[in-house]
């Protein structure tokens, strides 16, 4: 019994810590993109009432769907809670970890990727399939640019672990490794607005399908499955800011509360840049976003260049 407890309470616990604090950072970024427009914009909390009122709504659904449309949200969800167990949050360490977990980190992104797709596609609709194709053209781009950086993370920390990758054991040391990084972090983050579907590379509060990428794929979802998948991609985004923020802030003072502090903060100065590029950027043409992708890529290539040649 203790020790099924011993295994149980760490993954309760971190889902606990996500689920509560993912949809925190989204209000973070709408209010700092109010602000940048003179608004007075909505509550940070407006992410957990929007929530709170879809999962008080039943589902439509269209007379094409088939059960992929269904199972998708309960799907996508589920593939964001089991790649968060995989990531460190600050002092909260990883609940899963063992040599090669990347490698099922990055098939969970592929999963829900997949599904989202799939429902996509099983609507009929035409704007929805657009986008569903813009979603896999883009998502092949950030992929590559996310392996290359994992694969410059692997040779700095000698290890496959995501875990040990971004530092959460051994502090990841910036002195003498300051060019790998910071190629990785740049790169890092074009990845991160891709792969969120953030401006520049989409606008989520856009209503214009002919412009949209992800928010174009979940027009036909409602109710609870609405909020399966605006949990979701709360919950990715979350992960994201955790992997950068544990590689760009590598602190370990040994005091938990100093620890959580820094990391939080680190979390919130990277919610704040989001918004920021978000105020100070349009949306770009489609036919750049993919230039944009290849530069985050060329980076990674260029951080990868780095590290073998001062190994």
């Amino acid at each position: 019994m203790s020790s099924l407890l011993n295994v149980t309470f760490p993954v309760l616990a971190h889902w606990m810590i996500v689920c509560l604090l993912s949809p925190f950072f989204l209000g973070v970024i709408a209010r700092v993109k109010a602000f940048f427009s003179g608004k007075a914009g909505p509550p940070v909390l407006q992410p957990y009432f929007d929530l709170a009122r879809l999962f008080r709504k039943k589902c439509v659904y269209s007379s094409t769907a088939t059960w992929v449309f269904r199972a998708a949200p309960v799907i996508i969800l589920a593939a964001m809670m089991a790649l968060s167990l995989l990531v460190p949050f600050g002092i909260c360490k990883a609940p899963v970890q063992f040599s090669g977990d990347i490698l099922l980190a990055v098939y969970l992104l592929a999963l829900g990727r997949f599904f989202m797709i799939l429902a996509a596609l099983d609507t009929g609709s035409s704007f929805e399939g657009m986008g569903a194709s813009r979603e896999a053209f883009f998502s092949c781009l950030s992929e590559l640019a996310l392996f290359m950086n994992f694969i410059t993370l692997a040779l700095l920390t000698r290890s496959i672990s995501l875990a040990r990758m971004i530092g959460a054991d051994v502090p990841i040391v910036w002195g003498g490794m300051e060019p790998t990084l910071l190629l990785a972090v740049a790169s890092l983050f074009i990845v991160l607005l891709a792969e969120n579907r953030r401006i520049p590379v989409d606008d989520p509060e856009t209503h214009l399908e002919l412009t949209m990428i992800h928010e174009v794929m979940i027009l036909d979802h409602s109710g609870v499955d609405l909020a399966y998948l605006l949990y979701a991609s709360a919950l990715k985004l979350f992960i994201f800011f955790g992997i950068l923020v544990s590689i760009i802030v590598p602190v370990r003072t040994g005091y938990p509360v100093t620890d959580t502090a820094i990391f939080l903060g680190g979390m919130l100065g990277l919610a704040a840049l989001v918004g920021i590029v978000e105020s100070s950027m349009a949306r770009l043409r489609l036919n750049r976003v993919r230039l944009l992708l290849l530069i985050s890529f060329a980076l990674a290539f260029f951080g990868l260049i780095v590290t073998l040649w001062r190994a």
